[in-house]
């Protein structure tokens, strides 16, 4: 993966901007510490930051190809195939590089390129005898393309940082932004950034930028279609595509490896990566999660009622995998959630974003590129609110009147109004052919659940991973499974009446039983009292800070003595969560120095 940043302004020449320039790549080293480069021409400058990982020597950037000129963030997992398509059609190569395959997959195709990809990725073509601009974020949004305008010059870039590196961007919230804090963290709204004037590409989109305007087309969603395949068809495919979705994108000339928590989507990663190792005579490297005496805090609960470590065993002993596992101590959480921050350039879940990043921080020292489990449980059905009676709004953004009464009397709003009509907004888009109660509900969920809460977990696990130059790659947001487990009715997935019954179905001769019974338990988190303690501390050292501009400190300090869990967001976020979501705004408020408005 890599980072990409682009300056085009049609009223100055850029070439003594290279302190910009510099300041701009610095922001986003951490994406690409192999390499950086630069594109220079008149009005435009684009920019980019390398972690090599296929073709190493020959596929630097910025590459220019018949007068365009590429900067890509991404993997595309049919690079070999659509090499050879192209070949055909006359284009000739000089590198392994992805990069250059989906550059000249533009220059033939145009737009139309984009659903020969196979992969994740976002990137810019700048086509200098044209003068356009053409920018494309990945069908299921796993890499992210923030732009602004700002005194007619367009700039974008894989982070927000990066953006506000350039001293005409300022960092600037609105009300806006603040109820999206406020009411919808730490999710946001697809395409906002947050920042007043900052927006992101959204997932399936392309944009086209002619030094005038910018054009933002779609050019993947969802859809429903008549579903005719019967369970044991169904099932078949299910399984064909999941282990082909895994084992196309274990080619890399790095080190490759796995987290492992011992849940089912994780599992299923392992079992068929390492079983491919195997026929290559390699051990697949595989990593889990702990927290120090977590087995003696751990609390059984609704969403998380098991922890991990006795499964991930059996996974290692199981597939023979060269595992490492890695503790980390409470106390090492506190200062990372700050640092957490600074690699999301917003405030984000707390400790389940620091542990996250420490984790990456860890795996990194042992592999460059990892998979991931993420979107299974929005693709099957895999959350407990698939399962809850009446969800009132977004299931996962809970107490909405708790979360008003922690802001000042300035900020609040009807938040019912505001978040039902986002809410109502997605569930009618949402493509569904049937006219069954049941499978309209669950569609709903689905769409609800891809397009909101899944953009939250692909945005973390984007910031958390590359804020340390590691690659998480996520099979299961594979469009092509999508769009055929999307239009599956609903008593085909919640087969035997469990969370993702299908996959479970369509992988139980390649997992243990323990594994495939395992009940739904997320990402780990520690239940230690001396987090919760050490939080509270941090907050009630908070005196004359900028917090107190938008929340009430009186209500917020209610906290320090809160005896009861207050849900904040999905099944991750409780009190110490809360708190630290608190923190994590106070320090982005200082560190940014965002002006409010």
């Amino acid at each position: 993966m890599c980072g990409i940043a682009g300056i085009l302004d049609a009223n100055h020449y850029l070439e003594n901007q290279n302190i910009i320039f510099h300041s701009m790549i610095q922001s986003m080293k951490h994406r690409g510490p192999s390499d950086e480069g630069i594109y220079l021409e008149d009005h435009v400058a684009l920019l980019h930051t390398r972690l090599a990982v296929v073709d190493i020597e020959n596929g630097k950037q910025p590459m220019t190809r018949q007068g365009c000129v590429i900067v890509y963030n991404g993997e595309c997992y049919n690079t070999d195939e659509l090499r050879e398509q192209l070949k055909e059609k006359g284009m000739e190569f000089s590198t392994r590089s992805d990069t250059e395959v989906i550059l000249m997959a533009y220059i033939l195709y145009g737009e139309k390129c984009l659903s020969m990809i196979r992969g994740i990725f976002s990137f810019a073509i700048y086509n200098s005898e044209k003068k356009t601009l053409f920018l494309a974020r990945d069908p299921m949004g796993v890499k992210p393309l923030f732009y602004t305008f700002v005194k007619e010059i367009f700039l974008f870039a894989s982070e927000i940082k990066t953006l506000l590196s350039h001293p005409l961007v300022q960092p600037v919230l609105d009300e806006q932004g603040i109820h999206q804090i406020a009411y919808l963290g730490p999710g946001k709204i697809q395409g906002s950034g947050i920042f007043k004037n900052i927006y992101e590409l959204k997932s399936g989109e392309y944009g086209l930028y002619d030094f005038s305007s910018l054009e933002i087309h779609s050019y993947f969603e969802v859809v429903d279609t008549p579903f005719h395949d019967d369970f044991e068809t169904t099932v078949n495919k299910v399984h064909d595509m999941v282990v082909d979705a895994v084992e196309s994108q274990l080619v890399c000339d790095v080190e490759l490896g796995a987290f492992l928590s011992g849940g089912l989507d994780s599992s299923i990663l392992v079992a068929i990566a390492s079983k491919a190792f195997h026929k290559q005579k390699k051990t697949l490297k595989t990593f889990s999660l702990e927290f120090e005496d977590n087995d003696r805090y751990f609390i059984p609960s609704h969403f998380q009622p098991t922890s991990d470590a006795f499964y991930v065993n059996i996974m290692v002993n199981t597939f023979k995998t060269d595992h490492t596992r890695i503790v980390l101590k409470s106390e090492d959480l506190i200062d990372s959630i700050y640092q957490a921050v600074d690699a999301r350039d917003l405030p984000g879940m707390g400790d389940i974003d620091s542990a996250l990043l420490l984790f990456c921080e860890k795996v990194k020292k042992h592999v460059d590129v990892v998979l991931s489990g993420e979107c299974a449980d929005e693709i099957f059905g895999g959350y407990p609110w698939f399962f809850d009676d009446n969800p009132s709004y977004f299931p996962w953004t809970q107490n909405l009147h708790f979360r008003n009464s922690l802001l000042n009397e300035k900020y609040q709003i009807d938040v019912d109004d505001y978040v039902g009509k986002l809410y109502q907004e997605s569930l009618d888009v949402t493509p569904c052919l049937s006219e069954r109660s049941e499978d309209i509900h669950m569609k709903q969920m689905t769409y609800l659940n891809t397009h909101w809460f899944m953009q939250t977990l692909l945005d973390r696990k984007d910031r958390m991973s590359m804020a340390v130059g590691l690659e998480a790659r996520v099979p299961f947001c594979d469009p092509a499974l999508y769009s055929y487990v999307y239009s599956i009715p609903w008593h085909f997935k919640q087969y035997h009446h469990r969370e993702k019954g299908l996959l479970r179905e369509a992988m139980k001769d390649l997992l243990p039983k323990e594994i495939l019974e395992r009940k739904k338990s997320p990402f780990p988190k520690t239940h230690h009292p001396l987090y919760l303690k050490a939080l509270r501390q941090e907050l009630e050292k908070l005196q004359d800070e900028p917090l107190w501009i938008i929340f009430n400190k009186h209500e917020v300090l209610k906290l320090l003595d809160e005896q009861s869990s207050v849900p904040w967001y999905g099944q991750l976020m409780n009190t110490p969560q809360t708190i630290a979501y608190l923190l994590q705004i106070n320090y982005w408020l200082k560190k940014y120095k965002i002006q409010i408005q």
